[in-house]
């Protein structure tokens, strides 16, 4: 009986140290979603409406689609995964978050830092390299605040009272350890005052993008996967073994990719990619079959929850990763390169895998947090199949498109033009994909809100039942 209550007092405790740094990091992450899919969907209309904005330098296409991305990807992905990361240690660890104050001061850094990076690619200071285009000075502090947040989920692990290691802190204190590596070696080396020279620039660019996109998402979004599976589903998670080996073979396979085959670098290097890409395939198939034996005769309702959340990520990773790496493939990338099929891989990789497996979570974490439901529980499932069937009608059509696009430029007899055009009718099926997914964005947006404001208008009654309650007689001074 004592150690339930004790059990149950270090749940409530565990809670209440991760309920401001949680609000932190996810509310932002959601305006930020909301942010980039709007700039997402003014870029998509300027191909069927070049007129469109024409006037407002700061939302030519080429400000706007960057910006988008990255306030998907720094906006949201990043700092929801931060947040989640925190959570899951501190229920594994079965202790409450090690210095609570530290993720919220990081995530105010990291919402100035997407702020500062979102203006100077809108206003010209991009630096021109993909998923680095956020300016020095932003890129500074992603990179204290992310270090920060890494530093209270290491104590946190570090301070644990249960000792086990479970599939879920592979993954997700590899990704701790995996973005500042890449993401300083980056900027350092494409940022700095002092630039390599020739094609080394485009190699350390496709490298950075690779890990970024198809390593340190999958780290993210598996280990959160590998965590909430099984719980939701009331069983162990299957195959550790096979866990284990999808796990190191991703992070050894997974970071030879990235180098399209058309690169004006050394064969060795497309090849090499082409080699890395083909084994990469392993640690998908691996990860795929521990999440469906998992999964697989599991009594659990999928009606829009956070359980279907995350098995349509999963699907989604697996899908996005075998289309990825088929990119890399000699035979397939002289059809695919150049096209709008890379595109709509990265969106899917983005929207459908992270971004799925991310709400899912945070719909399956507040109510725990808050301890309170949802306000708007029905929003919560259209918000599912708003995104889901959005992120479908997509990137679908993208990658149809890029296939089509691919193989009317490689006919002599179709003027250049006329395959540049063969895309459009597939764009315009793909913006009406995009507004059902900011459409979904907005029940997340309105849930998430709602339950802050709840939360202030609690603590700020509190407080005034504090200061307006009578002193009790032992408290009066005679």
């Amino acid at each position: 009986m004592n150690q339930t209550a004790n059990k149950s007092d270090c749940s409530g405790e565990l809670e209440a140290s991760l309920r401001v740094p949680l609000l932190a990091l996810f509310g932002g992450a959601v305006i930020w979603l909301v942010v980039g899919l709007v700039l997402g969907l003014i870029a998509a209309i300027k191909f069927h409406a070049p007129e469109f904005l024409s006037a407002c330098p700061l939302l030519t296409y080429g400000r706007v689609a960057p910006a988008a991305n990255d306030a998907v990807l720094y906006g949201f992905c990043l700092p929801a995964g931060l947040g989640v990361m925190l959570w899951i240690f501190a229920r594994l660890s079965q202790r409450p978050l090690a210095l609570p104050v530290v993720p919220v001061v990081a995530a105010h850094l990291w919402h100035l830092g997407v702020l500062v990076g979102l203006g100077g690619i809108l206003a010209g200071e991009s630096t021109g390299h993909l998923w680095l285009e956020f300016p020095r000075a932003a890129a500074v502090l992603i990179f204290a605040a992310f270090l920060l947040v890494a530093l209270s989920a290491a104590a946190t692990f570090g301070w644990r009272r249960e000792r086990n290691l479970y599939p879920s802190h592979w993954f997700l204190f590899a990704a701790l350890l995996w973005f500042p590596w890449i993401y300083s070696t980056a900027n350092l080396l494409l940022v700095s005052h002092t630039l390599p020279r020739g094609v080394v620039q485009p190699v350390i660019g496709w490298w950075f993008a690779n890990n970024l996109i198809f390593v340190w998402l999958a780290l993210m979004g598996i280990g959160t996967a590998f965590y909430f599976l099984p719980k939701i589903a009331g069983r162990s998670l299957a195959s550790s073994g096979y866990a284990l080996f999808g796990f190191l073979t991703l992070i050894f396979f997974g970071t030879w990719c990235g180098i399209p085959q058309s690169a004006p670098v050394p064969a060795w290097l497309p090849a090499a990619s082409a080699l890395g890409a083909l084994l990469s395939v392993i640690p998908l198939l691996a990860l795929a079959l521990v999440a469906k034996k998992t999964v697989s005769g599991a009594n659990v309702a999928c009606l829009g929850g956070p359980f279907c959340f995350i098995k349509f990520g999963v699907l989604s990773f697996v899908l996005s990763g075998v289309l990825y790496v088929s990119q890399f493939c000699p035979r397939y990338s002289l059809i695919l390169d150049f096209t709008w099929f890379g595109f709509g891989v990265t969106q899917w990789q983005l929207l459908g895998f992270a971004g799925m497996i991310l709400m899912g979570a945070i719909y399956e974490i507040l109510p725990k947090v808050m301890g309170q439901p949802l306000p708007f529980p029905k929003l919560a499932r259209w918000n599912f199949f708003f995104f889901a069937g959005g992120v479908l009608l997509f990137v679908i059509p993208l990658l149809i498109g890029g296939v089509e696009q691919g193989m009317q430029w490689h006919d002599a007899r179709v003027p250049f033009a006329d395959a540049s055009a063969v895309a459009l009718k597939f764009l315009r099926v793909s913006t009406t994909g995009q507004l059902l997914v900011l459409l979904g964005s907005l029940c997340l947006l309105l849930n998430v809100f709602v339950m802050t404001i709840q939360w202030k208008l609690g603590l700020v009654k509190s407080v005034l039942a504090y200061l307006t309650s009578p002193l009790a007689a032992s408290e009066v001074k005679p």
